[in-house]
């Protein structure tokens, strides 16, 4: 069969993949969108949208952003139940002052199955987008002028620009971005669903459980609708080998035996099957562009270190690609040199957060100082008021990690 040319091929439909294509879309660009899976398919995922996506969502086109906020398949999060190792309970909201009656939710949850296909839906819809599905790339092939992609189907492309977002298990961030797994900067998560688990703050708060079994790892329990809920565990994997964890026992045990939680499980039913993930985190810089190609999303490794948070990095990622591909196509210049203005776009807006995160999950293997921050933060309303500053202000939030900043707060109350 011969191979068919393409402006932009995009390998990988999933959050940044679709964000790609889907501005590209908006910007007039033709490209050719392929996915290995067929739509809807689950992905192993925490399932939490933050506001980062809201924001991208509204950029790519206002109208992608009504049509989500009018699905029935999301839960609204108005902020996060933090648990310390000694079972101290923190409720920080997303804003101090807010009204569920009347405002839109500043964060959702909503199964992957469901938010990715809302976005592939959109796409299908889109005129400048080739979307195919049920297509493996099996190989590709670096040329002077750009890639020849062999995929399943007997399907081949040629394209002067790829956009690698296939997911955590990228081959080709592997062979042409060196991206590497390293086991510091990499994590395993397992991820259940259950129905009738109880407990839940009033306003839906996600849950963040730090416990003394699992740190500087952590336990979560999300909010879906109709009484579901997403929980799973999270653990860095040089942990995991070193104190030779086995993350299915430690989540059987917790749901079942652990003393604030077995109460809040005696009820609830396990749906379908306990799944494991890895989640190639952004705990450092790294190279994400090159010679006529782009790498988004978990291939280029831009997830949250401490929350483990990849749909919003990734649809970032997504955007930024697609406006830098359009300054390739106007210029004609798709050199590594030329590329590079999207690494520094990416690290530019999010990878200060990254570095942040990446902080805070080394002091949080200090379990005598997460229990003594908790306490402190338990113990005054004026400081929960700050954290929640600190969820849009990241200049508030780059102080969090400095000892002075505390003693500062402890003994002046001041910031």
């Amino acid at each position: 069969m011969d191979s068919l040319h393409t402006p932009v091929f995009i390998a990988g439909a999933g959050p940044s993949g679709a964000a790609a294509a889907l501005k590209l879309n908006a910007l007039g660009i033709p490209c050719t969108l392929v996915d290995k899976a067929t739509f809807p398919r689950d992905k192993i995922c925490g399932d939490a949208l933050s506001g980062k996506v809201m924001v991208n969502l509204k950029r790519i086109d206002p109208q992608l952003l009504e049509g989500f906020h009018a699905q029935k398949w999301k839960e609204g999060i108005w902020g996060i139940r933090f648990v310390g190792p000694k079972e101290q309970q923190i409720d920080i909201p997303f804003s101090i002052e807010y009204d569920p009656d009347k405002e839109i939710p500043p964060g959702f949850v909503a199964r992957r199955t469901d938010f990715d296909n809302y976005l592939v839906e959109q796409i299908k819809k889109a005129e400048h987008v080739q979307l195919i599905e049920d297509c493996k790339v099996i190989r590709t092939v670096k040329e002077e002028d750009g890639f020849v992609i062999q995929c399943s189907q007997g399907r081949t492309f040629t394209t002067p620009l790829l956009l690698d977002a296939s997911g955590a298990q990228s081959a080709f961030s592997r062979k042409y971005a060196g991206l590497t797994k390293r086991e510091a900067h990499y994590a395993a998560g397992l991820r259940a669903y259950y129905k009738g688990v109880e407990g839940f703050h009033e306003h839906h708060f996600i849950e963040l459980q730090f416990l003394d079994t699992i740190v500087p790892g952590y336990f979560w329990i999300f909010p879906l609708p109709d009484g579901h809920a997403n929980v799973g565990i999270g653990l860095r994997s040089d942990y995991i080998r070193k104190k030779k964890v086995n993350l299915n026992r430690v989540l059987e045990e917790l749901v079942s035996s652990h003393p604030d939680l077995k109460e809040r499980f005696a009820h609830a039913e396990l749906l379908g099957k306990v799944s494991g993930f890895g989640l190639p985190l952004g705990s450092k810089p790294r190279p994400i562009s090159g010679d006529h190609y782009m790498v988004l999303g978990d291939a280029g490794h831009l997830v949250d270190p401490l929350t483990g948070e990849g749909i919003g990095n990734g649809i970032f990622s997504g955007v930024f690609a697609a406006e830098q591909a359009q300054k390739c196509i106007e210029q004609n210049n798709y050199s590594a040199a030329f590329l590079k203005a999207y690494d520094e776009r990416v690290h530019r807006v999010i990878g200060k957060e990254m570095k942040l995160s990446y902080r805070l999950q080394q002091l949080m293997a200090q379990k005598w100082l997460v229990n003594f921050l908790v306490g402190i933060v338990t113990r005054n309303n004026h400081f929960k008021e700050l954290i929640s500053r600190m969820y849009t202000d990241i200049e508030l939030r780059s102080r969090l990690v400095k000892p002075g900043f505390w003693l500062r707060l402890i003994f002046l109350k001041k910031f």
